[in-house]
């Protein structure tokens, strides 16, 4: 096994920093939307909005995981970043444990935008289901 320098982890630490902004951000747009759906579900008891909150819901603790993985995966490079000088085996092994756990954060994440696509469809039904009145 080759010996691990300090730039072959040192490549993950932008990397991760761009997923953990980028679910941040997913985060905070669906906390929005959920609080916005919540204030119309109190007075229409909807079911559409119902099934669109239970979404979200679920799509936000995708998000929690996804960046739970993603900060388990910065904290792995961390240690293995730390071992290199003592024990690099021990290196290889945090190395490449934290990419797994980025892995899993990228497979969360998919999921996740899966699910906002299959929102967007019960939207899109409820919308064009929906009876429309012509006015003369």
């Amino acid at each position: 096994m080759d010996h691990l320098t300090y730039n072959i982890p040192g490549l993950l630490f932008p990397a991760i920093s761009l997923l953990m902004l980028g679910f941040t951000n997913r985060f905070f747009g669906l906390a929005s939307l959920s609080r916005q759906l919540l204030a119309e579900y109190e007075t229409s008891k909807s079911e559409v909005l119902a099934k669109q909150i239970h979404n979200l819901r679920f799509r936000i603790s995708l998000i929690l995981y996804s960046q739970s993985a993603g900060i388990l995966s910065l904290i792995l490079c961390t240690c293995s970043l730390g071992m290199i000088p003592f024990y690099n085996l021990i290196a290889w092994i945090f190395f490449a444990i934290s990419l797994l756990f980025m892995v899993v954060s990228l497979i969360l994440a998919l999921i996740e935008i899966h699910l906002s696509v299959n929102a967007l469809d019960i939207e899109t039904k409820s919308i064009l289901e929906s009876p429309t009145e012509i006015k003369s």
